[in-house]
C-alpha cells in the first residue's frame, strides 16, 4: 500500500484534500468524510480484501504539520 500511495500522493492531495481514502491491493476503492464510511464501502466491495485507510490533509493541514 505504501509504494501505491507514495506513487498516486500528488494525485490524491490534488482530487480529494479533506477525505479518507481506501486502498486495497494497489487499487483505489473508496473516498469519504470519515474512516468508517470509507471502511464500509471498501468492504461492501471488496469482503475478504485487506483495506488500507488513509486521510489526505488539506493544503492549510500540511503546513502547520511542517
Amino acid at each position: 500500500m505504501g509504494d501505491y500511495l507514495l506513487k498516486h500522493s500528488q494525485e490524491f492531495s490534488e482530487k480529494y484534500p479533506g477525505k479518507y481514502i481506501a486502498i486495497i491491493k494497489d487499487e483505489l476503492v473508496a473516498v469519504g468524510k470519515s474512516n468508517i464510511e470509507v471502511f464500509k464501502k471498501a468492504k461492501e466491495q471488496h469482503p475478504g480484501g485487506e483495506v488500507s485507510i488513509s486521510y489526505i490533509p488539506t493544503d492549510k493541514e500540511m503546513v502547520t504539520l511542517l
